[in-house]
């Protein structure tokens, strides 16, 4: 089976994700996961601010905002079935 990985940035709104991976390091990285951000999380993609950067996504029952920097480095596969583009 042939699973399509991509950033948590490039879902579109209203499409669910399951995480795979973190590439952040450090502190940003202990941040993710105390927001609950580890593998197999399904994160839901809310809503995008107008200029695209941060978006709303709803974690484990609660809404965080990510800025484009911290979302791209959150690998994740479709829940949804959805085709990037």
């Amino acid at each position: 089976m042939d699973e399509k990985v991509i950033p948590l940035q490039k879902i579109p709104i209203g499409a669910k994700a399951k995480v795979k991976t973190l590439l952040s390091m450090g502190s940003v990285r202990g941040r993710l996961q105390d927001i609950g951000l580890i593998e197999g999380t399904v994160v839901e993609c809310l809503q995008k601010s107008p200029a695209g950067d941060p978006i709303a996504y709803l974690i484990r029952g609660a809404v965080i905002a990510l800025r484009s920097e911290e979302s791209s480095k959150i690998l994740v596969e479709s829940c949804d079935g959805y085709v990037h583009v």
